[in-house]
């Protein structure tokens, strides 16, 4: 009877490099948990958008309330037909506003 001795030095092999990936992961994972417990703060930052956001929100709030007596006159004048429109000053403020879009 004939025992192999190639197939047991493999064996052999096979164990070591199997224990040493378990040891490289395991120090990997454990240089990654100090990684995170060094990075323990959060911060925040806001971005220039957000802030223009919340100046354009505080500027609505401070804005005039609606002036209902004047939106009464101006409906009163435009069912007597007394309100008339300039079609030139209404084609300028279009292309105004339309051009301020851009």
């Amino acid at each position: 009877m004939t025992i192999n001795i190639n197939k047991l030095n493999t064996n052999n092999q096979v164990q070591q490099t199997q224990q040493k990936q378990v040891q490289q992961q395991s120090a990997q994972t454990a240089s990654t948990g100090t990684q995170v417990k060094n990075s323990g703060q959060d911060s925040v930052s806001i971005t220039p958008q957000a802030k223009q956001l919340n100046e354009l929100q505080k500027k609505a709030a401070d804005a005039p309330v609606v002036n209902q007596k004047k939106i009464d006159e101006l409906k009163k004048a435009i069912s007597s037909g007394e309100y008339k429109i300039n079609p030139e000053k209404l084609a300028a403020s279009i292309a105004n506003f339309e051009f301020n879009l851009i």
